[in-house]
């Protein structure tokens, strides 16, 4: 099973509501898992690697490596494994951390790196990354397994920069809420690997890269052909469609150029054009992509109509503060509740996309996903029959090791009965202690996917 914690989950509260809930929220992670989607679609026949419906000859290649970053990435790298075994010269991946059965991965080694704040082990294995690619040829290949998380993950700033800076860089984006494609218009344009450029020195090398990704990107389409090569942007793998411009007005919008690392300040401000990330690339770079944010709904509608149940899209670009939009999306559950639109109960509602937290000062322990139920738990206390899970499809909410979080309408009563004040815990964006302590956390470990954040909301 994904969710881990499923007999604590519904030992309290509205368990009706919550056996819903869980079970459409535990289909969909199934549905979803990297693992299966890349056994399914690539298969070796001798020497000839099928990849959906595209062929290539891999006895033409000397050499084979297996890279990669992304917290997908110990899901993605076991079917790689699998499939290629010791045809792998040499694999590396870094994720975001270790389960027990990745030690079965035999030809891949997983590194774990910092997210969301880099750190000295994926800047190690960056480097390695480089220096396997530095010293590629004309005839090797390159396998990328690229999944969200892959641009703190594989964090390699340029000569110049230091690793401290890069995190002091991210920890401030992070904490004045700057959406995630503001954070990677910095990121990629002082780094050596992201913002396309580990692909763009593969190329150089005249080797071919073949990218299977899971974007996490929101306002992605939904992956509906994942058996051929798509035109794709972002990542260290694919052409980069911010410019060094926009990190400049980043810094500026968020008042950072007196805050922000000096060196990073000067690196970026100053208008040179070998500067900026490569924007396109030739026929030896091609991108599979497995799943987009839009997926992760997808899979909560067919889960809901498998039990019976109506459900409805409501967003796959949910954005903004994750406190208010837990309380929006209540009053839309109160809505079907008393009105019955947009959609008449018992019914399924389902939002994905990625809220942030705006954080100054001291905080608890917390993250979006959690803080957007606790929020929504509020608005709905003391209404019967709604309940909502709110799930960082990763398995890591945040900093947290919980996945995210479920409520209902007993949530802020049950809080109240040992003595913690739901409000003021929303408030100081400590999420985590109340969740945990209602055992209301959700637990999932490695998920198999990344594609952002999915909200499930069941209305009886």
């Amino acid at each position: 099973m994904k969710i881990k914690n499923f007999a604590d989950l519904l030992s309290s509260g509205d368990r009706e509501a919550r056996k819903v809930v869980l079970k459409v929220a535990e289909m969909s992670l199934m549905e979803l898992d990297s693992y299966h989607v890349i056994r399914n679609m690539m298969k070796l026949d001798n020497k000839t690697l099928h990849i959906g419906n595209y062929q290539f000859d891999i006895s033409l290649k000397k050499r084979i490596y297996v890279i990669g970053a992304g917290k997908a990435g110990n899901a993605m790298a076991k079917a790689v494994d699998e499939i290629l075994g010791p045809l792998i010269t040499r694999g590396l991946v870094i994720v975001k951390k270790l389960e027990a059965e990745d030690s079965q991965i035999q030809h891949i080694e997983l590194i774990v790196g910092g997210h969301p704040l880099p750190n000295i082990a994926g800047w190690k294995a960056s480097q390695d990354i480089l220096r396997l690619v530095e010293g590629a040829r004309a005839e090797d290949l390159f396998i990328s397994l690229i999944s969200g998380g892959s641009s703190a993950l594989m964090s390699c700033p340029v000569a110049g920069i230091t690793l401290e800076d890069e995190i002091l860089i991210t920890d401030q984006l992070l904490k004045c809420s700057a959406r995630i494609l503001e954070i990677n218009a910095i990121r990629r344009h002082i780094s050596e690997t992201n913002g396309g450029r580990l692909a763009q020195k593969i190329e150089a090398k005249g080797s071919e890269l073949i990218n299977i990704i899971i974007s996490d990107s929101v306002g992605d389409k939904s992956m509906v052909n994942r058996d051929r090569p798509v035109a794709f942007f972002g990542t260290p793998v694919a052409p980069d469609r911010t410019t060094i411009k926009d990190a400049q007005d980043v810094l500026k919008k968020f008042n950072l150029l007196s805050k922000a690392p000096k060196s990073i300040v000067n690196y970026i401000m100053i208008n040179d054009l070998s500067r900026e990330t490569p924007k396109s690339f030739g026929n030896r770079v091609c991108n599979f992509v497995l799943r987009g944010t839009t997926d992760a709904c997808e899979a909560v509608l067919s889960s809901a109509k498998k039990i019976g149940l109506p459900s409805m899209i409501l967003t796959t670009l949910l954005e903004g503060e994750s406190r208010e939009a837990g309380i929006f999306l209540a009053t839309i559950a109160k809505e079907v509740g008393m009105n019955r639109r947009p959609i008449p109960s018992p019914c399924v509602l389902v939002a994905g996309g990625e809220t942030t937290t705006s954080i100054e000062g001291s905080s608890g322990k917390g993250g979006p996903s959690q803080e957007l139920a606790l929020g929504f738990a509020i608005e709905v206390s003391g209404k019967r029959g709604i309940c909502i899970a709110a799930i960082d499809t990763d398995g890591t909410d945040g900093p947290s090791d919980y996945a995210g979080g479920i409520a209902d309408g007993y949530t802020v009563e049950r809080a109240q009965a040992v003595g913690i004040d739901a409000y003021s815990s929303l408030r100081n964006h400590d999420s985590s202690t109340v969740l945990a302590v209602l055992k209301d956390a959700l637990v999932t470990g490695n998920t198999g996917t990344n594609v952002c954040d999915v909200t499930l909301i069941y209305i009886a």
